[in-house]
């Protein structure tokens, strides 16, 4: 199992589990949250006490490291499963909300996944934005950090470009993307019935929102795990019924 011909810079983690025990067909972005060069990431999870890595860094300058060998499994999705099966890749970004990426960090970046899936045989990504697909590759294929523990990672920059990120790559590959109405449906327009649905807190602590968004005021907390109903949906955040604001339904599952 090669490596990309991309990379500039290459330090090996010894936070690694080799070999992974399966196939390549899935690209994870992560962002690293520091506006770092490939280098920088890469000696920084080889020299770290936290047991983190990635398989690859791209850097604010649009350099590319290797961290870890594709052909082991980075521990960098806080998903065993995930990472076995996931090549992933972390960029760099700014330190705050929505955490922006550069537009070289970028370019690189979608140069590093068209070669990845040209290497691996995988012939289109497919996003839908579902975290009920993961693990389904011919539906979803790219999966988020936040899906699998209470982190805004990918932060919203790159969540909310992953679609584009996606048609771009496939036109690398000479590949179709799948048609919009395909994706997991987002709100409901305006003046349509919404059906009010049921959702189980998944984090131990999760804030209520004045408002759909990072960018509003908290308002309280959720501790219990419960069950609670959502009235109106915006993008990825869910009013509650209570009246007490707004919740992050990626910490959240459908009852």
């Amino acid at each position: 199992m090669s490596n990309s011909p991309l990379v500039t810079y290459s330090r090996i983690s010894p936070h690694r589990t080799s070999l992974r025990n399966h196939k390549i067909d899935t690209v994870t972005i992560h962002c690293i949250v520091g506006q770092w060069t490939a280098k920088q990431g890469c000696d920084f999870f080889a020299t770290t006490n936290r047991e983190c890595s990635a398989n690859y860094v791209v850097g604010k300058d649009g350099s590319i490291g290797l961290s870890v060998e594709e052909k082991d499994r980075s521990w960098c999705s806080s998903s065993r499963a995930n990472d076995n099966r996931a090549v992933t890749i972390e960029v760099a970004s700014d330190t705050t909300h929505p955490y922006k990426v550069t537009d070289q960090a970028m370019a690189a970046l979608v140069d590093l996944l068209a070669d990845i899936c040209r290497r691996n045989g995988i012939k289109a990504l497919l996003w839908r934005g579902d975290k009920s697909l993961i693990g389904q590759v011919d539906k979803q294929n790219m999966t988020v950090h936040r899906w699998f523990a209470n982190k805004a990672c990918p932060g919203d920059y790159l969540y909310n470009l992953h679609g584009q990120i996606a048609k771009q790559v496939n036109e690398r590959l000479g590949a179709t993307t799948p048609a919009e109405p395909e994706k997991k449906p987002d709100p409901k327009p305006s003046g349509s019935t919404f059906a009010p649905y049921l959702v189980r807190i998944t984090a131990s602590v999760l804030n209520i929102r004045k408002g759909p968004g990072t960018s509003y005021a908290v308002t309280g907390q959720i501790k219990d795990r419960g069950v609670y109903t959502i009235v109106e949906q915006k993008g990825n955040w869910g009013r509650l019924k209570s009246g007490a604001g707004w919740i992050s339904l990626s910490y959240t599952k459908k009852v």
